[in-house]
């Protein structure tokens, strides 16, 4: 197969790492052509902390993923997300030389980059400027505002921040991994293409992606993204306390948790009993699975209480920020026992569990339909729709040159031209902006 038929997605997470390649069918979903996943040795709590073993692990799932498919991988798209990630909200404004002409791309950029200039901590970088809603000349609640005249030109902004040497290191590995950078994306905004319909977007949702070593929180309101936040808690810490109450290895705690865990305590009687094999001839271990609950229940209460309260700073209680589609738990830690019920109780708001299936073709390894890789299936979903732009840019200007243009209106069709060349989105800026100083870095 041909360079350019198919995309990869690079999921670096603190328990393991995932190479997923895939490419578009004739229907629109997502075919996997080959999966690899690696232990992920050289990141705690999303971020990188052993630029060695983090480039092993990286290979080590590329490879794996180039033997199941065959194919040979050059470019990718890499999520970032981790605890030094945090999110605030900004406004700014520009005023227009001419309120008589036109708003358009170039008066959005310039506001845009207007806010990639605030002063932020040392060490910070701005990493994500969201526009929310505008307003122009005071008239608010204007969601596009190309095409209207006005002086004066508002807007909010979600603005996500980042640590510089975070962001760098993670580039550093791509790199030194032999690959290239194709695109970096937020975690949890892949994970959100994956899992999420655009009508609980517009509805109104919390996506809550439990992750090894952090859980993300994305809130999404009327098709927009309003909130991001990154608790430095997940399912690594619950697997830690299971090992410290219980006196076992990591190992039996991930297996018992995995196997046996329930975040409801009420579930397990008292005689329900596991018992675990003694390190070298050492007598066997027998706990209770109603303890084993109780010390799983009590992480898990904790990090569902801190997500909660993020969505609770959102602004959920108004009724104008009211999220009707209510919760979507995924990534790993969601495939615990009963967790849906324990958040339901906690927050009052209606939970499901969200699986990337609904993107993929329907012949794909179930395997790849598991919550698991909710961020890897977004990611690839990135890499493909970027593919998909780019060709489609190389297409637009002969298409355009094939269209019949009525006399006088030359100029307007150059005009498009122009503009279909010139227009990216937001977070393609983003993304170049990232890869600029991350080349930079070098």
């Amino acid at each position: 197969m041909e360079q350019g038929k198919y995309s990869v997605g690079l999921d670096i997470g603190t328990t393991k790492i995932v190479a997923i390649i895939g490419k578009e069918n004739e229907y629109g979903k997502i075919e996997v052509l080959g999966i690899g996943k690696s232990k992920s040795l050289g990141v705690h709590r999303g971020v990188v902390n052993n630029i060695t073993q983090t480039i092993k692990s990286i290979q080590q799932a590329v490879e794996e993923a180039e033997v199941n498919s065959g194919l040979k991988i050059g470019s990718v798209v890499v999520g970032i997300a981790g605890q030094h990630i945090r999110s605030l909200h900004h406004s700014d404004y520009i005023t227009r030389v001419d309120s008589e002409e036109v708003i358009n791309e170039d008066d959005l950029d310039k506001l845009c980059n207007q806010v990639y200039k605030l002063v932020m901590l040392p060490g910070e970088e701005i990493i994500h400027v969201l526009p929310q809603e505008y307003k122009v000349d005071g008239q608010a609640e204007i969601k596009q505002p190309i095409g209207m005249y006005g002086g004066r030109l508002e807007a909010n902004f979600h603005v996500v921040v980042g640590q510089v040497s975070s962001i760098k290191n993670v580039g550093r590995c791509i790199k030194s991994a032999g690959l290239d950078l194709g695109n970096i994306t937020l975690e949890p905004l892949a994970s959100s293409d994956a899992v999420l319909s655009q009508e609980e977007k517009e509805a109104g949702v919390a996506l809550i992606d439990i992750g090894g070593g952090t859980t993300d929180l994305a809130i999404f309101k009327d098709g927009i993204i309003r909130h991001t936040a990154v608790i430095p808690f997940g399912g690594g810490v619950i697997t830690e306390d299971i090992k410290e109450g219980c006196s076992i290895i990591e190992k039996q705690a991930e297996l018992l948790k995995i196997k046996f865990g329930s975040a409801w305590p009420g579930e397990n009687k008292d005689n329900e009993i596991v018992s675990i094999p003694g390190l070298r001839g050492r007598e066997p271990k027998e706990i209770t699975l109603k303890n084993l609950s109780k010390i799983i229940h009590a992480r898990v209460v904790e990090i569902i209480e801190q997500v909660y309260v993020e969505i609770k700073n959102y602004g959920h209680e108004e009724q104008k920020k009211k999220l009707i589609a209510g919760i979507v738990l995924t990534g790993g830690g969601s495939q615990l026992k009963h967790l849906k019920q324990l958040v339901e109780y906690i927050t009052g708001m209606d939970t499901r569990i969200g699986y990337p299936n609904e993107h993929l073709a329907g012949d794909s390894d179930a395997e790849v339909a598991s919550p698991l890789y909710a961020t890897a299936v977004g990611l690839l979903m990135n890499a493909i729709s970027n593919e998909t732009k780019i060709k489609d840019d190389e297409m637009e200007p002969e298409l355009l040159e094939s269209e019949p243009v009525l006399a006088g209106h030359e100029e307007e069709r150059t005009a498009n031209l122009v503009a279909k060349r010139e227009r990216k989105s937001v977070f393609d800026k983003w993304s170049e902006k990232l890869k600029d100083f991350l080349d930079n870095a070098e």
